[in-house]
């Protein structure tokens, strides 16, 4: 179980004080978070919980949510910052997390685009970034992070594919100690969109943290299907392939390592 009290104290200097949202159980908490948002919840609002009934990644894929073995989070989102920078919020989340993982369990993973954070090319955390308006006209975003953290099993078709930080640290990892650098970190990582000088550095760090999104055959799935050798991302976040009819800008979708053909 999280210690409530200790979460507040720790967080009492973040955006995020006064705003932490905890249930024991939940359907998931990207909808608790979108409902949250679209009746006026404020920036930095955290939804959380120690299991999800319906737990859900990118294209309502299911995210398995075992009780208190993972990390499932999502915290309401309104940047001071231009909309068309708010594509760089999967990125935004994507490097918070790294850090979170690296500073808490001295572990360092891989970035795959546009959500997925690896280990050796199994899968520890997930994120679902969400973007909606509320009631007054306001438009808000929710970034949705699941990490596996205890997990020593999993699903029969996922063992292939999956690991937990425990499990890549070959060592119990404290859950409370790697939300708290998650937030933390993601309140950093947002603010950046705000200056000019670090929202440029953005894709660029991105691609430093990954082995993905430079020289790497990939498959894309989604409206943008195609297939072809990343090289890298735009200003805005999306990623560049040289496929064999010229670069396509993937704005929405995922990418898959591609046999060579």
């Amino acid at each position: 179980m999280y210690d409530l009290a200790a979460l507040e104290a720790e967080l009492a200097e973040t955006i995020f004080a006064g705003k932490l949202y905890f249930a024991a159980v939940t359907g998931s908490t990207n909808n608790d978070a979108m409902a949250a948002a679209r009746k006026g919840a404020a920036h930095g609002s955290v939804y959380f919980a120690d299991a999800q009934s319906a737990g859900r990644g990118r294209s309502d894929h299911r995210w398995e949510s075992a009780h208190g073995e993972g990390i499932y989070v999502s915290v309401v989102l309104r940047p001071q910052a231009s909309v068309d920078r708010w594509s760089l919020l999967p990125l935004c989340t994507g490097l918070a997390a790294m850090e979170a993982m690296r500073t808490v369990a001295g572990v360092v993973p891989d970035l795959r685009w546009p959500n997925d954070v690896l280990v050796a090319d199994h899968k520890l955390c997930g994120i679902l970034v969400e973007a909606g308006m509320d009631e007054r006209g306001e438009k808000f975003a929710v970034a949705g992070i699941g990490i596996n953290v205890h997990q020593r099993a999993f699903p029969e078709d996922l063992q292939q594919s999956v690991t937990s930080l425990d499990g890549a640290a070959g060592r119990t990892i404290p859950r409370q100690s790697v939300l708290v650098c998650l937030l933390q970190s993601l309140q950093r990582e947002s603010e950046g969109l705000a200056d000019e000088a670090r929202v440029h550095a953005i894709p660029a760090r991105m691609e430093r943290s990954s082995t993905w999104l430079r020289g790497r055959r990939v498959r894309v799935h989604g409206p943008q299907a195609c297939q072809g050798i990343t090289a890298g991302l735009d200003a805005y976040g999306f990623l560049r392939v040289a496929t064999a009819t010229g670069i396509v800008t993937v704005q929405t979708g995922g990418i898959r390592a591609a046999e060579m053909e």
